[in-house]
């Protein structure tokens, strides 16, 4: 067992956290509630995965309500994060547009098998991914969008279109969202061991086939946030996703 489920692990769990919070209450970073409240939903929303998991993955139907609840809350997570108007939903539509065609090739090519067990982690990953993604694009394009308002217009004032004089601005700053992946990737065995490669390797499985899978885990990791940043960006400058 890599950590030993019991009472020093919940004590340094606590005690990590509080010091998380509290240097971000000392440096005034705005975000300690935050933090803390994270932590405990983290906490409280595992326990409840951990006794539900058993179950979900025995057939397809709970399986699939389980991956619709993931993508949901993916959904309103990215969105809020993105936007606090009614355009959030908006984002529902990038996480769909990197994640689903992934999916449905790993489960055309017989690499994803179509069992809870298999489904269930990968889904949750991409899913996880093209989150991260989406709401990185999204704010830093509407981030640049407001302080360079003055170039945009002036682009328009040119005789672009405002989805094109958008584009302009918003492109190079939502791009930024594809660096966490592409570091991850470029140094995945040099700097990390991520996640999936240890676990596999916990699991039983050969050092190449843990390898084998963590490949295939972040390359399509990329596939899933390039789609998702693409369509993100789409819709702000298109203004489907805004702030005013």
């Amino acid at each position: 067992m890599l950590l030993p489920v019991d009472i020093t692990l919940g004590v340094v769990l606590a005690v990590l956290l509080a010091v998380a919070a509290g240097v971000a209450a000392l440096a005034s970073l705005g975000r300690s509630r935050e933090i803390l409240l994270a932590g405990l939903r983290a906490a409280v929303q595992l326990a409840g995965v951990s006794l539900l998991i058993g179950w979900v993955v025995r057939s397809l139907s709970p399986t699939l309500g389980f991956v619709a609840l993931m993508y949901a809350v993916a959904a309103w997570t990215a969105g809020r994060r993105v936007t606090r108007n009614g355009t959030w939903w908006w984002a529902a539509l990038p996480i769909a547009a990197g994640v689903a065609p992934v999916v449905g090739l790993l489960l055309l090519t017989g690499l994803l098998p179509v069992k809870g067990i298999a489904m269930i982690p990968v889904v949750g990953i991409l899913i996880g991914g093209a989150l991260t993604a989406t709401v990185l694009g999204g704010r830093r394009a509407l981030d640049e969008l407001t302080i360079r308002r003055g170039e945009v217009e002036a682009g328009m004032a040119l005789g672009l279109l405002d989805r094109d004089a958008r584009m302009e601005i918003a492109r190079p700053a939502a791009a930024d969202a594809l660096l966490p992946g592409l570091d991850q990737t470029r140094t995945v065995g040099l700097v990390t061991l991520p996640g999936a490669f240890v676990g596999m390797l916990l699991g039983g499985a050969s050092p190449v086939q843990a390898g084998a899978v963590q490949l295939f885990v972040l390359v399509a990791l990329m596939a899933v946030q390039a789609v998702a940043v693409t369509v993100v960006l789409e819709l702000v400058a298109r203004g489907r996703l805004h702030r005013v």
